[in-house]
């Protein structure tokens, strides 16, 4: 068999330097179009309707995940053979997989949001590192939240850490992004959601508030600054500020966690006996 040659072989190629843009976030603004990198995050990508707009190869990396490049294809996605110093160029990542996805922005209107009455949201407000947001989002997803809003003081949804931090929930839940924090929780409580506020500064704990089982019904966490936590004036808009309990010797737990302790916690108050989800409901 002829061996294939990649047809993109320079990184100076307009094709590429446009797809080497979006690593700033004012260009994926412009252009409303952000990066997908690696197998995981382009599969699911291309499951997603006709989000996938372009996808960049390896010779090697479209043999290996040949299921992943024909399902490019069939959501009409332009596919592109490319060099590996091409996909190095194009890529934010120290060690590229071999697989780089362009896709179109899908955030969410909050007001949809609000409209489908969720049970569990996670309020990202005030968080600034694009890893601890999108872990957030796929612990978030795991925990079978139906929503994630990112306030106008956090984080840019599509920057490549956060989309790889997800690693691939960012296709899975509508995402609301750039709301108010004020707007935000008004919003919700509207809907009829309790919103608590996860913060050291808590005067109750997580395990008080579960003993005395008013978890139950829908519930958004608003989850601060991985450095300094929530500001006084955004506590004070919640319903209740709870801290996670510190059970061992550990000082705190950083805010992934602490936010997958919080969610997990409401997801499984929700599902038991009395809660606002079925034991049945997937």
């Amino acid at each position: 068999m002829r061996p294939v040659s990649p047809e993109l072989i320079s990184p100076r190629s307009p094709r590429v330097a446009a797809a080497r843009r979006l690593g700033k976030r004012n260009f994926r603004g412009k252009e409303r179009l952000f990066l997908a990198e690696g197998p995981q995050a382009v599969r699911e990508a291309a499951g997603y309707g006709d989000m996938l707009v372009e996808l960049f190869a390896t010779v090697e990396a479209a043999e290996r995940y040949a299921d992943i490049v024909g399902a490019a294809r069939e959501v009409g996605a332009r596919v592109h053979l490319a060099a590996d110093a091409v996909i190095e160029d194009i890529s934010t990542t120290v060690t590229p997989q071999g697989l780089v996805g362009v896709c179109r922005f899908l955030d969410t209107p909050f007001d949809e949001i609000l409209a489908a009455r969720p049970k569990l949201v996670a309020v990202l407000a005030h968080v600034r590192d694009p890893g601890n947001a999108g872990t957030v989002l796929r612990c978030a997803d795991a925990a079978g939240a139906e929503a994630v809003v990112l306030t106008d003081a956090s984080v840019d949804l599509y920057n490549p850490k956060a989309v790889r931090a997800s690693v691939g929930s960012l296709f899975h839940l509508p995402v609301a992004v750039g709301v108010p924090v004020e707007r935000a929780v008004a919003g919700l409580r509207e809907a009829g959601v309790r919103v608590l506020a996860a913060d050291g500064a808590g005067e109750d704990d997580l395990d008080t508030e579960l003993d005395a089982g008013t978890m139950g019904g829908p519930t958004a966490w608003v989850f601060g600054n991985e450095a300094w936590g929530l500001p006084e004036e955004t506590r004070a808009l919640t319903d209740a500020v709870l801290r996670v309990p510190i059970h061992g010797k550990a000082e705190s737990l950083n805010l992934a966690t602490a936010a997958a302790v919080c969610l997990y916690a409401s997801a499984r108050a929700q599902r038991a006996a009395g809660g606002c989800r079925s034991v049945t409901e997937s």
